[in-house]
């Protein structure tokens, strides 16, 4: 019975500071966020209660437009999903073969992931100055002719957004395609060889047999490319959507309202929103990829 007791308080202090800093870090902001959104709140003046009013004037008022902000998250999520992962399956099913360079070929593709955002927002800046690469290409294609685009200073037509759109997409490839790549080599070679000798071909192999055995590693990467999607904010900041409604989303309109209104508890209601669509969309992720019957 002592050992027992020995053995529970050792579990214990092991686990406290773990769990000390899951609800410090992340449970208490949770709470606390909820709080404030039922507030309106400078952050340091008296605290007003308006009960539910922030959420609904985020979804009523043109001042925030939380509408704007979630179809252009949403926007995105479908294309991560749509676009993003696909290519980094294709990618990491080429690689898992064990062609000729796998190293190499691994190594380029997942170095945009290691580069700093900052770095990656500045180098997309440049280019879509109006005398840069992607107009120049352009031109020289004889797309646009003589004229300049402004993708970044014009943002009423969804350039902006687009603009902001085509880096994020790029950059996250190769984190996709990592996940993915390990699930491809956790597939027994047995599995693969079984079905080549029923007369399967690549395609074939890959469709009915690697595909279905990394189904965990696929649900991982929607949930990352969705709940990371819903929650963008760096690359879009860099390139001028968060002073820009056309390309606002959830974050940028949360960094609007909390710092440059110096609003709290707006702020605080758009992260609650962010935080259900979030855990929503993870839970629903789970549920269509459940193990089925």
């Amino acid at each position: 019975m002592k050992r027992k007791t020995t053995d529970t308080i050792s579990i214990i202090v092991f686990l406290l500071p773990a769990l000390i800093l899951f609800f410090g870090i992340l449970v208490l902001p949770m709470v606390l966020s909820g709080y404030y959104s039922l507030f309106e709140w400078n952050g340091v003046g008296d605290m007003k209660f308006i009960n539910f009013g922030n959420f609904k004037e985020m979804f009523t008022s043109d001042l925030v437009p939380m509408k704007a902000g979630l179809l252009h998250a949403l926007l995105l999520a479908g294309l991560s999903v749509g676009i993003q992962l696909p290519l980094s399956l294709g990618l990491a099913l080429m690689l898992g073969r064990g062609i000729k360079g796998e190293r190499f070929f691994l190594s380029i593709n997942f170095l945009p992931v290691l580069i700093s955002t900052v770095v990656i927002g500045k180098l997309w800046s440049a280019i879509y100055t109006p005398k840069g690469m992607l107009n120049n290409l352009l031109r020289s294609l004889g797309i646009i002719g003589e004229k300049n685009i402004l993708w970044t200073n014009d943002g009423k037509n969804g350039k902006l957004l687009l603009a902001c759109i085509i880096p994020m997409l790029w950059q996250y490839v190769g984190y996709h395609m990592l996940l993915m790549y390990a699930g491809v080599k956790s597939v027994a070679p047995e599995l693969r060889e079984a079905a080549k000798i029923d007369g399967a071909t690549t395609w074939q192999v890959d469709r009915h047999v690697v595909i279905p055995s990394m189904k965990q590693v696929l649900k991982v990467s929607v949930i990352f490319a969705v709940t990371g999607s819903l929650k963008a904010y760096d690359l879009i900041s860099i390139l001028g959507g968060n002073k820009n409604s056309s390309a606002a989303v959830p974050s940028t309109l949360l960094m609007n309202q909390m710092f440059d209104a110096n609003r709290v508890g707006m702020g605080s209601a758009i992260a609650v929103i962010m935080i259900i669509l979030c855990f929503a969309f993870a839970v629903l992720i789970n549920f269509l990829f459940r193990e089925r019957d």
